[in-house]
């Protein structure tokens, strides 16, 4: 290589060098100049926030505060029991940034004999419920109904419904039986099949509020034990002695089988028979009269009813002494 191309060869080297030193302070400069610049931008920026608090809007600018939090205890924007925010307190705050913040409504609850204190953001009374940790069962009663719209201070009643079958065992009435013997004398009755009551099963469907039963409705009856009847057998023979005819009228109401009679002793037993339709019945003699003349007996209404009606008044009967 001839003197000259080494010559061009060396200039060309040393004029490289100059370049990239040039170029690498001025890569120097423009950097820290642009930093400088954007910290001074940055400073001299005025940040721009939105807050929306529950259904109001408000805008503020020349905010220096950096995080949500600052920026709220700023301006005595307390969050309570309840509320929410977003972004976080934490989040850095930059200008645009739009602060949510979700007010809770305090609503009473009166469950159970107490009364509970809910902060809620939920829209419905029911929504309110599913969110807190009280446990409502379907089929409890809320008042206002779940779908009622939430607001502050609003009181709530939970009344608790309890539904449940209920079985419960009751006697079964037995039935009584009587067979007729004329042989037999009428004041016998012989009980030749002892009556024992059954058992019935009934299923109800019980609705109880707060514990308080409200409703009872039967769903089904089961027989667990058949009733056995009593069988009797009433003697219906009558010996008669004397017989006797008269008037006959009734005195007094006593709900039993006994009449008065002028002359037969207390405590016989008469038939006495209606002559105008055939009807008899047997009382007992327990007290004196009637006193009046053609009249031989006074029946109880309850005997008198049995032979004629008591409207009648007076009938004619024919009164058998019975000796047996």
């Amino acid at each position: 290589m001839s003197r000259e191309a080494r010559g061009r060869r060396k200039r060309g080297r040393r004029i490289i060098s100059v370049l990239a030193i040039v170029l690498f302070f001025g890569f120097v400069y423009f950097n820290y100049f642009r930093k400088e610049k954007s910290e001074e931008w940055n400073r001299n920026l005025e940040k721009i926030v939105t807050v929306s608090d529950g259904r109001l809007d408000f805008s503020f600018a020349e905010v220096s505060e950096k995080t949500v939090g600052e920026f709220l205890d700023a301006r005595k924007l307390s969050l309570r029991e309840g509320d929410s925010i977003f972004p976080s307190e934490e989040a850095p705050l930059f200008s645009g940034t739009h602060i949510i913040i979700g007010r809770a409504h305090l609503m009473k609850v009166a469950v159970d004999g107490g009364e509970q204190i809910l902060h809620t953001q939920a829209m419905t009374v029911g929504q309110a419920l599913e969110e807190s940790a009280l446990v409502i069962d379907e089929d409890d009663i809320v008042k206002p109904s779940r779908d009622t719209f939430a607001e502050s201070d609003m009181r709530v009643v939970i009344i608790r419904v309890q539904i449940e079958e209920v079985s419960v065992e009751k006697p079964i009435a037995f039935e009584k039986k009587t067979n007729e013997d004329d042989k037999l004398s009428w004041r016998k009755n012989i009980v030749t099949q002892k009556g024992e009551d059954g058992i019935q099963k009934l299923i109800y469907k019980v609705s109880r509020y707060d514990g308080k039963e409200v409703n009872r409705k039967l769903l089904d009856t089961e027989v667990i034990k058949e009733p056995t009847p009593q069988i009797s057998t009433q003697g219906t023979y009558v010996k008669l002695g004397k017989s006797h005819t008269g008037g006959a009228s009734w005195y007094a109401y006593t709900g039993t089988m006994s009449a008065a009679n002028p002359w037969l002793p207390l405590g016989s037993f008469v038939k006495v028979t209606n002559t105008e339709n055939g009807k008899s019945v047997i009382v007992k003699i327990n007290d004196r009269g009637p006193f009046v003349k053609s009249r031989i007996i006074d029946l109880d209404k309850v005997a008198f009813a049995k032979i004629a009606s008591v409207g009648a008044g007076v009938i004619n009967v024919k009164m058998e002494e019975i000796t047996n």
